[in-house]
């Protein structure tokens, strides 16, 4: 049988390399990779082959290829593209928008959808006032879509591009004999945290931070208030999420943009869970007020009912398994800390 054919951008990234591994490992993929690095080089052996360099001046060079499947995570995240208004749209919406017109026309063309996996994120949701936020509590895909980050509008308005360029290009769907289509599959992350790959200096990623200076003996500075609250997932259950989504037959999908979710906590609680695991732990909170109202103008909890009963998702990792089973064994072997009797407890 034909190995299916794989594109993944943005493939040294946290997701990337996860996914690259878990297609690997699945086995039945030849597995194209792009980034502006070089591969690690513990996937190095994994990727057929690694186009590197900048992903929108390259798609014409993909256009030699047949891909069933794409994996589109190349992306500037939310606190650089609001340094960097220009780059973060032309990085997240041009290069989005050449990639489905890649897959658009490969579709029509073979005559077989091809699969474009979009990873969105919680960013496109926005609330006015923290009080919004917390009344809202969990929150369906439709409400609330006004980001107030350039990031989180690049991530909503590349659902819609992938919605047009899925449903209705070039309005060709009126046709006697509509074309072929992509398959246009959107996820809508949390906060999302990988034991084996350190934090990139993303907006969520204060409370992995945190815990790799406890782990390390270093104080912290949190960037947000105590009693900020998000939701997060374990990095091996956005993987899996990803997998399964791309293999639900078409027809069982009621929508194309789905929200996840595993567990939502405070960045007090990760302090407390930080002092649990590593005894002298030294955090305090300076809210950056640029930063904590990003933070607070993202959902407390994704409602993600749409996904548990289209494509029977549901997380393996709660949060005391995240943290118990997960992460903190890694953090401890990498930084070869002993577990404390307190954390046994």
């Amino acid at each position: 049988m034909t190995n299916k054919a794989v594109l993944i951008t943005g493939a040294c990234g946290e997701i990337g390399q996860a996914l690259v591994q878990g297609l690997a490992k699945k086995g039945g993929y030849r597995i194209v990779t792009t980034d502006l690095m070089p591969l690690p080089e513990n996937i190095q052996a994994m990727s057929a082959e690694h186009l590197q360099g900048d992903l929108v001046y390259r798609v014409k060079q993909l256009y030699d290829y047949d891909f069933d499947l794409m994996f589109h995570l190349a992306a500037s995240l939310s606190s650089k593209a609001e340094v960097a208004t220009e780059e973060a749209h032309r990085i997240n919406v041009e290069g989005t928008m050449q990639l489905l017109m890649l897959a658009a026309y490969k579709s029509e063309k073979r005559g077989r959808a091809v699969k474009f996996l979009f990873p969105s994120s919680i960013a496109a949701y926005g609330f006015s006032n923290l009080a919004t936020k917390i009344e809202a509590g969990r929150v369906t895909e439709e409400q609330h879509n006004h980001p107030h980050t350039m990031y989180g509008a690049n991530k909503l308005y590349c659902e819609k591009l992938g919605e047009y360029y899925g449903n209705y290009y070039g309005q060709r769907h009126l046709d006697p004999q509509p074309p072929m289509m992509l398959d246009f599959r959107a996820i809508r992350f949390p906060g999302l945290i990988s034991a084996f790959t350190l934090p990139s200096g993303g907006t969520s990623d204060y409370g992995p931070e945190m815990l790799h200076a406890a782990a390390q003996g270093k104080p912290y500075s949190c960037f947000v208030r105590e009693d900020t609250k998000i939701s997060f997932m374990a990095m091996p259950d956005a993987i899996k999420a990803i997998m399964m989504l791309v293999d639900v037959p078409r027809e069982y999908l009621t929508r194309q943009v789905y929200n996840i979710c595993a567990f939502s906590l405070t960045a007090g609680e990760f302090r407390k869970r930080a002092e649990q695991a590593f005894p002298g732990t030294k955090v305090n909170f300076e809210p950056n007020p640029r930063r904590q109202g990003i933070v607070d103008s993202w959902p407390e909890e994704l409602d993600d009912h749409s996904a548990r009963t289209d494509w029977g998702w549901l997380p393996d990792y709660d949060i005391n398994r995240f943290f118990d089973d997960y992460f903190l064994p890694e953090i401890r072997k990498r930084y070869s800390v002993r577990p404390s009797l307190r954390s046994l407890e």
